[in-house]
């Protein structure tokens, strides 16, 4: 098969570009030119696959356990009721899967040696097949607030904090780390960078996962990430095309709508994509969005073919992998249900069919779908070409394993976690100060309380959030004391809040999506009432200090995510160890008058 750089080589070099403060050149990138001669011996794999064996080659499925041969038991006991077999050797043994894709709550991703095990494992199945092929390990690493390995793994800025950072190199350098370290760890696939451009303060599964409200802007970042991600050796992915920036529903639970006319399409959501696909990328993910304007058979884009084929394929010239977002979701199951999407979204365009809620149901439906000519042979041979194509620029031919040497030598690695830091450092955002509180001097102001919300961590190894600042604060000299306040304070705890702070020379309040008739709010009058100057700190959505106005607070920051790095950074900031450089990337709305801006993309004060 085609040769490619090899993976150590590649880590070696992540590792060289991080300690230089730059990126390695394009050339090792994943996306690298297959030649025709690797496409007729793909084709003649193909021709000795079974139909089964295809079939399966479509599905990125999920599984449960550490271990892709002894999990524990009640993994087994979980498996046995979702898919029927006990391990993920067994599920590929029976259903030939394509890919597997690792999720947290799936116990798939306790530690790194563990992951690598576990990848090397799910390997070592699929080459024992009757016909040996090797899988595309996936997951959902955006990082932010969507991360599904956690440290000891470098953790580094999400989309919107890297928005507001602004710089191309930044994002393509962390997703070069965060590329080396997912190669490392066998995890080939991954489901990032999200492309949506996110115009609707009020996105309820988007939001902080976008880099911002300006189309273009967006488009120059997520092309960064993906020439990151994919010179470190790992297949990056666009999502959710056409764009679920403009939504007040979220696909898990239900059907939403955007109403953009094409030309609203074209110019708001389209570009990212566009760039993206300029890029070189290896796969881009589907939403389960209806855009009438683009499908008036009001089709989920991920089972319409005008979307997928018509738009993506023929219009924006891509010839890459096509993957579903989760066939679980609600958005997705409602109209037809679970028998007939694999088979419609394989009739619209798609290539990778990810996550169905019954793999046996989806499985039958695509090989019954053949058998009883609804799709050809043929369309399947086309999918699978550009699955074993992509697992071919990946290197997964030559050789699909990982090592415990290169884990170590790789995953959170110290210059890995420096760059990371001054990544965070150039994206935390000074929104308002005031009363000229910031930088905060540990001479008049050493003794802190911080306070506020403490969200479950993305990964379930950060955090929480008020004990994460505070120690961070200790670090550099203050004395910080943390009070878990919670994102609904009840008025016990906010007058606990109080007691604390007139024993306190400053209050760091960590506010987490604040509402007009909220305790968030009512808790940062209470503070602010003691005569205690009160800084909030926005740590997810950066429109909190519109429903701040009139609080009393001294000083305002966004972080767009509560991650350690992120909460750290602040935390430098606040007190003068950096200068604060974010910028909006979204504008913050009056919560008076939504019609007027209060803050302006680009807006952020520094000193």
């Amino acid at each position: 098969m085609h040769h490619r750089t090899s993976r150590r080589t590649l880590l070696t070099a992540t590792a060289a570009a991080v300690a230089a403060g730059a990126v390695a050149a394009p050339g090792a990138s994943a996306t690298a030119f297959v030649p025709a001669s690797t496409t007729r011996r793909l084709e003649r794999l193909i021709a000795r696959m079974s139909l089964e064996e295809k079939v399966g080659q479509l599905f990125v499925m999920r599984v449960y356990g550490h271990s892709a041969t002894a999990p524990d038991q009640a993994d087994i006991d979980a498996n046995l009721a979702e898919i029927g077999v006990r391990t993920a050797a067994e599920m590929i043994a029976k259903y030939h899967v394509g890919g597997i894709i690792y999720f947290t709550w799936a116990h798939n991703t306790r530690d790194p040696h563990q992951i690598a095990e576990l990848s090397n494992g799910i390997q070592r199945a699929g080459l024992a097949g009757p016909t040996p092929l090797p899988l595309v390990v996936a997951t959902d690493q955006e990082h932010g607030i969507v991360a599904r390995v956690g440290e000891p793994a470098t953790l580094l800025p999400g989309a919107m904090a890297l928005g507001a950072g602004g710089s191309r190199s930044d994002a393509r350098l962390a997703g070069r780390i965060a590329g080396a370290e997912l190669a490392a760890l066998g995890i080939t696939q991954n489901y990032a960078p999200d492309a949506d451009v996110n115009v609707n303060p009020a996105n309820p599964v988007i939001g902080v996962r976008s880099f911002g409200s300006d189309p273009q802007s967006v488009a120059a970042l997520a092309a960064a990430q993906v020439k990151g991600y994919q010179s470190a050796g790992i297949a990056a992915t666009a999502k959710h095309f056409p764009g679920h920036g403009d939504t007040t529903d979220d696909s898990h639970s239900k059907l939403p709508y955007i109403r953009h006319t094409r030309e609203q399409w074209s110019r708001l959501d389209a570009p990212p994509f566009r760039a993206a696909v300029a890029a070189g990328i290896d796969s881009i993910m589907t939403a389960h969005i209806v855009v009438p304007a683009l499908d008036p058979a009001e089709d989920p884009a991920t089972l319409s073919h005008p979307i997928l084929t018509g738009i993506l394929r023929e219009e924006l010239g891509y010839d890459g992998v096509v993957v579903t977002d989760s066939l679980g979701m609600e958005g997705v199951r409602t109209k037809y249900g679970d028998e007939r999407v694999p088979v419609l979204a394989l009739k619209a365009g798609v290539d990778q069919l990810l996550n169905p809620p019954s793999l046996d149901l989806a499985w039958h439906a695509v090989l019954n779908a053949v058998k009883n000519g609804e799709l050809t042979e043929r369309r399947l041979d086309e999918s699978i070409l550009r699955i074993l194509r992509m697992k071919t620029r990946l290197g997964l031919f030559d050789d699909p394993f990982v090592t415990r040497r290169g884990v170590d030598r790789t995953v959170g690695v110290p210059e890995h976690r420096a760059a990371a830091d001054r990544i965070a450092e150039r994206t935390t955002t000074l929104l308002a100060d005031p009363g000229a509180l910031l930088p905060l001097s540990r001479r008049s102001h050493r003794r802190l309380l911080v306070v506020g919300a403490d969200p479950a961590s993305p990964s379930g190894t950060t955090g929480p959030p008020t004990a994460t600042l505070a120690a961070a604060f200790g670090e550099l000299g203050f004395t910080a004391t943390a009070l878990s306040t919670g994102t609904a304070p009840t008025p016990a705890k906010i007058a606990d809040a109080v007691a604390a702070a007139r024993d306190s020379d400053a209050v760091v309040v960590g506010t987490y999506n604040v509402t007009a008739g909220g305790s968030q709010r009512t808790l940062v009058s209470a503070l602010a009432a003691t005569g205690v100057p009160v800084i909030t700190v926005a740590i997810r959505n950066p429109y909190d200090i519109a429903q701040l106005s009139g609080t009393g607070y001294a000083a305002s920051l966004a972080t767009y995510s509560w991650t350690d790095v992120e909460l750290r950074a602040a935390a430098r900031v606040i007190a003068g160890h950096a200068r604060p450089r974010g910028r909006l990337p979204v504008p913050v709305q009056r919560a008076d008058d939504p019609t007027r801006v209060l803050y302006p993309v680009g807006h952020g004060l520094s000193y």
